[in-house]
């Protein structure tokens, strides 16, 4: 077992001096591209140069031109050109890489920032739902891979012709939170939330709402219950 490791390491320090053999440092102090991979850099100091490879899921940003910022970024962040070479996925749980934004498996409207392997869960705005391309929460209509229902809480709007009066879109109530409704537009709902201190109220006709004081909405009044919503206006909320 020894003999192995000791082959290894010896192959690991031959490995490294011939890399640095074939670079030559254009500069005494810089930071430059590998020629093959997106992932790997040579730092160069005092004209020595040493081989450097970014974290798992970053690449080595070249938009220096001068070569004097060490800068790893995210993959998605990085144009690699000709650099199409990178390092095995190394994966935690909700991490495809050990740095990098990812969607998760289950809910459309949640995403994941890793670093370094730890996931730090994050949460879309109702009724939008995460793009894993454009890496953005948007519309979840707008998601090709995400279902409605998914981010809507099972609501659905009316058939066409169900609502008189409605114009090019209606307004209902959110089954189970005062301050939610949803606006259908074409027949896809969506979720919005009223202004703090006001919740939603509907319409005397169908389809329509406004948002008000919870006072003048029944079954509504105590929806802010000891919440000091003055504070609140003054902080800006």
């Amino acid at each position: 077992m020894k003999s192995i490791a000791c082959f290894l390491v010896l192959s690991a320090l031959i490995f490294t001096v011939f890399a640095q053999e074939n670079f030559k440092c254009p500069d005494d102090y810089g930071f430059y591209p590998h020629h093959k991979s997106c992932d790997k850099y040579w730092k160069c100091d005092n004209n020595a140069a040493e081989l450097k490879t970014c974290g798992n899921g970053l690449a080595f940003d070249t938009s220096d031109p001068k070569y004097l910022t060490e800068n790893c970024d995210y993959l998605h962040n990085v144009d690699c050109g000709d650099r199409t070479e990178i390092e095995p996925a190394i994966s935690t749980p909700h991490c495809v890489r050990l740095y990098g934004i990812f969607s998760d498996e289950n809910k459309c409207d949640v995403f994941w920032s890793c670093w370094n392997g730890e996931a730090s869960r994050y949460q879309c705005p109702p009724g939008l739902a995460y793009d894993r391309e454009d890496r953005v929460c948007k519309w979840s209509d707008q998601v090709g891979d995400c279902k409605q229902h998914e981010v809507g809480g099972g609501f659905a709007c009316p058939a066409p012709g169900e609502i008189t009066n409605s114009g090019t879109f209606s307004r209902h109530a959110h089954p189970d939170d005062c301050r939610k409704y949803y606006i259908c537009l074409e027949g896809v709902p969506r979720e919005y939330g009223c202004p703090i201190g006001t919740v939603f109220k509907i319409g005397d006709a169908d389809g329509t709402g406004n948002c008000e004081d919870p006072e003048e909405v029944q079954g509504c009044e105590d929806y802010y219950k000891d919440v000091d919503l003055r504070a609140l206006k003054k902080l800006g909320y």
